[in-house]
């Protein structure tokens, strides 16, 4: 049995692969399903990463601005909690030497070193 036309005519191929989705009689496939529950996400952009110099760079100093955060969070602990396991693994994040990780000499590679 074939499939009833949508209008007077036949359509050519390059008509029916223009019309829209939406518009055949037959069942929806499960792609078609799967487009209209989720919206259309934009074009991927391609984002060049930085130097790794830069990204090492960047990283100690990230983690010396929450180590700060942290040592504030310590010092307004208030006193029922100074002995506790928070405080305790506070002081550990407080005390860890980051500086060694700011003064490391990073290789340039290539023979550049």
């Amino acid at each position: 049995m074939s499939r009833p036309r949508l209008g007077a005519a036949p359509m050519s191929s390059a008509q029916r692969q223009a019309r829209p989705h939406g518009s055949h009689l037959w069942a929806e496939g499960p792609r078609d399903r799967l487009r209209q529950q989720r919206p259309a996400s934009p074009a991927a952009s391609t984002r060049r990463l930085a130097p790794r110099p830069a990204r090492w760079a960047a990283a100690p100093a990230t983690l010396v601005r929450l180590q700060e955060e942290y040592r504030d969070w310590l010092d307004n602990l208030p006193p029922n909690l100074e002995s506790s396991a928070l405080a305790d693994k506070l002081q550990t994040i407080v005390e860890l030497d980051l500086e060694e990780l700011q003064a490391v000499d990073l290789p340039r590679g290539y023979g550049r070193d």
